[in-house]
Order: C-alpha cells, then structure tokens, then sequence
C-alpha cells in the first residue's frame, strides 16, 4: 500500500522550501489516500508523503488533526530510511558529546530537543542509565518503541527507557497504547530506579530524579548552565529562590558559598525535594531552609532580607490568548523583588513562556524597574542550553529567555 500524500495549495509551499517542519491545515488543497486504504481519512500518527501543487516531493511527516496537520520528519523523500530513528538519535547524541555534556560529573542532559533536533513532538530526557521519553505528537507516540529501541542502540550509557506521555499527548487523539511505563528495562534495573533513591549528575552536583511522579520528565534540565553562572554569583550572599522545585539554584548557590539559601515553592511535595536534594549534598548544611508558601504572599514583605534572588516561575502563558496576563504577571513578580531587594543585590529572572518572546519578557522587566525607580542594570540576558537546541528554521523553537540585574 502507497503512502497517503498531502498536495498543498499553490503557493502553499514556501515554508516546507524553508525546511520550516510544520504543514498547517489552511494550507492544504487536497489529501490523496491509496485505493486499498481502509479509511476515509488519514489516521492519527500516520506517517504522510508532502507534495506541492505541482508534484514535486517536499518530505514525509506525522500527520495530525488540528492546526498543525503534518509534523515533518525529512525533506525531499517520500519515505523515511531504514535506520531513520538510529542515525538521527545517533545524530543528537554526538552533538551532546561534542559540546562536553557527556562526562563523568554531568550524566543528566537534554538528548532530543523536538524540532530543534529536527524530531518535532518529540523530547528525550537522559538521567544516568535511563532516559525519559516524552511524546508531543500521536505520530511519535506510534513509533514509541523503535525509538526506545534506537535510544539504548546509539547511547551507550542508557540501559533503560522510560516512557511518560499521559500529559503531553494530543487530548483528541484517542491514542491506544499505554501512555506511561518502561519500553525497556534492563534485568538489573534495581528498586533504585523505582522511588527515591535514584540521582543523577550535574555539574558534580547530585539530584534525585523522580520521573515517575515529578513535573515534565523529572527535573528541569534546561537551566543547567544558569544555575551554574547563579554559583558565581553566590559567595556569602544571603540567597532567595523563588519557585524552587526540586531547588537545582538553591544546591549551586550552597556551593558557591552563600551565606544562607531560602527555598520557596506553593508544592509541599517539592519543598521536601529541595531538602532533600540539599541533604544529600551538605548533610552538615545548616544555612539553607525551605518554605511551603505561594509566591506573592512570601514576596508581600521580605523587606532587605536578601541581596540575590532568583525568580523562575512556571509558564504564565501557554498560549497566546493569555500574554497580556502573563506579562502583568511578570511585571507584578518583578517589581515586588526588585522593590525589596537589597541595595547593590542581584535578580536572576527568567520566563519559560514560549508565546511569550524576549522582547516582550524585557519590557516587563523593564515596567517593574520603572514601577519601583531604581537604578537597574542587565549584566547578562540568558536563554536556553545547547542541549535544548533551536532549529534556525523553526525559530518558535526559542522559549526560555532571562535577565541577571544589578539593582542600585
């Protein structure tokens, strides 16, 4: 049976020629489906040949109902090749290695960053021996196991592959197949692996990984380099993080040696992590404390107490609809910390809203400063690692954007 092909509108494919991966809806001119095929449309996941008006082959995706009806996987061919899911995982890997995030003191690492490794909807998260697989396509939920398969064939540290996509799978879809579990799992997996004793590397720094129950696949691995310019930083500061999750800034901060680490998240679930994070690393830490309390009430009267904060809240915009609440979010956030932190302090603040861009994020930052009328100076505007890399075709790709001010 010949794939489904998906013919375009003319004109309709200047942005395939620009190996921009996305195919939306509007600009589709007809869908032709195979005589045998057993549907009346394609199905979920299914794997599509793109074609101009006039004929010529653009490349071969995940179609999807919705918006976004074809993910691209490849350019200019009608199939994918045999070792597709090797060679490109095999391809995202020796990137990681050749920057220096594959080594001894740092085994936790971003492998597939979606797009920006040209696997749209896909997003592979490495913990030591284990990887942590996250489908944001019904197309890369379908082929589930050949990547899992591909994963521990080209990474020669991950012996086991754990899949977790209840979350993150297109509600509609009406997918089959379990969305949460193991797709491989060595023999000598160990009861470590199952609860609260497993930990990985960062940067020499030790955390535990819960991917069972934790937010996204565990950890939030796209602010390593941050927190690692956060420990420059530290050096017998009194340190305030806010929004702290398993409390990654507060552990480089104690290592920087900051005089005393405030921890702050609404979860009570996470406070216990970042203590337990800080105990495993400084089990004779006695300058670091934690605290259960939503954010805007901690913040509501912290006076001088501190002279570096960190803000790094969770999206405020998930979509375009809610930036102009988002931004009245960060300006709010913003403004209470630069109001009350100490003279000549330092803020690291950051937004992982994608629709929320950097220019947008800036000129937040920059009403609060206003707001208050304090001398403020950027020191450095930060953004994503390299293991979360942007695809210079799919600039959408950019989502996590931050400033380090100096507050007079």
């Amino acid at each position: 049976m010949t794939m489904t092909t998906i013919v375009l509108k003319p004109h309709k494919d200047e942005s395939a020629r620009r190996f921009h991966p996305w195919i939306f809806s509007g600009a589709i001119a007809k869908i032709q489906l195979d005589k045998d095929y057993p549907f009346d449309a394609p199905q979920e996941g299914e794997l599509v040949v793109v074609q101009s008006h006039s004929g010529e082959i653009l490349g071969v995706g995940h179609y999807q109902i919705g918006s976004i009806a074809v993910r691209i996987l490849a350019f200019g061919i009608s199939q994918l090749p045999d070792r597709f899911w090797q060679d490109s995982i095999g391809a995202a890997y020796r990137m990681r290695e050749s920057v220096g995030l594959v080594r001894p003191d740092n085994n936790t690492y971003r492998l597939i960053h979606g797009e920006g490794d040209f696997l749209p909807g896909l997003i592979v998260d490495v913990y030591a021996d284990t990887a942590v697989v996250q489908a944001h396509s019904a197309g890369m939920h379908l082929h589930r196991q050949e990547i899992a398969d591909a994963i521990v064939e080209v990474v020669p540290s991950v012996k086991n592959v754990y899949y977790k996509s209840d979350d993150t799978l297109p509600f509609k879809a009406r997918l089959t197949g379990d969305k949460v579990g193991y797709l491989v799992q060595t023999s000598d997996h160990g009861d470590s692996h199952t609860d609260e004793e497993f930990w990985s590397k960062e940067n020499g720094l030790e955390f535990r990984i819960d991917w069972l129950r934790g937010q996204k696949t565990g950890f939030f691995v796209d602010q390593r380099e941050n927190r690692a310019l956060l420990e420059r930083y530290a050096k017998g500061k009194d340190v305030l993080n806010m929004f702290c999750y398993t409390g990654g800034f507060s552990v480089y901060a104690l290592r920087g040696g900051a005089h005393l680490v405030h921890s702050v998240d609404v979860s009570e679930k996470a406070v216990d992590l970042v203590r337990k994070n800080v105990a495993h690393n400084y089990p004779a830490c006695t300058n670091h404390e934690a605290y259960a309390v939503e954010a805007f009430e901690f913040l509501a009267d912290i006076k001088d107490k501190y002279d570096l904060i960190i803000l790094d809240p969770p999206a405020f915009a998930k979509h375009r609809d809610a930036i102009k609440n988002a931004l009245r979010g960060y300006q709010r956030l913003n403004a209470k910390a630069i109001e009350q932190i100490r003279p000549g302090g330092i803020l690291f603040t950051f937004s992982c809203s994608q629709a929320v861009d950097k220019e947008m994020f800036r000129l937040a930052v920059f009403s609060a400063a206003a707001q208050v009328g304090r001398k403020v100076r950027i020191l450095h505007q930060l953004h994503q690692p390299q293991d979360h890399p942007i695809n210079i075709y799919h600039p959408e790709g950019e989502y996590l954007k931050g400033l380090v001010l100096q507050v007079e």
